[in-house]
């Protein structure tokens, strides 16, 4: 035998599921994204350091931006007997709206180098 109290319950489980899954869903996209823009750093960041090291030995560094980070665009700067490579990417969607437009790294080597 169904109560009154157990009938209006019917169907509330559905509709918190219901209410729940949107903010679910938007927790999951914000941490994807936040590791996916973590990820992007690293990337730059290491594009970077051996983009340096090749401009030290008189390379281009845009070929090795052009592999480790496609779509980074590349400054190239010298500072007495060191150049400085500075990577810029742009950031990723998600994290674009909230402020992050660009993602950027910048390491310096000694010319030179062998």
């Amino acid at each position: 035998m169904i109560t009154h109290f157990e009938r209006g319950q019917r169907g509330s489980a559905t509709a918190e599921f219901a209410v729940l899954i949107p903010a679910v869903c938007l927790v999951l996209a914000v941490c994807l994204s936040g590791l996916q823009l973590a990820t992007r750093q690293l990337q730059i960041h290491d594009a970077a350091a051996l983009a340096a090291r090749s401009a030290g030995r008189g390379a281009d560094p845009s070929a090795v931006i052009g592999e480790l980070a496609p779509g980074a665009s590349v400054h190239t700067s010298r500072r007495g007997n060191l150049v400085c490579v500075h990577v810029e990417m742009p950031g990723t969607p998600v994290a674009r709206l909230f402020g992050f437009r660009t993602v950027d790294a910048e390491s310096c080597a000694l010319t030179g180098g062998g």
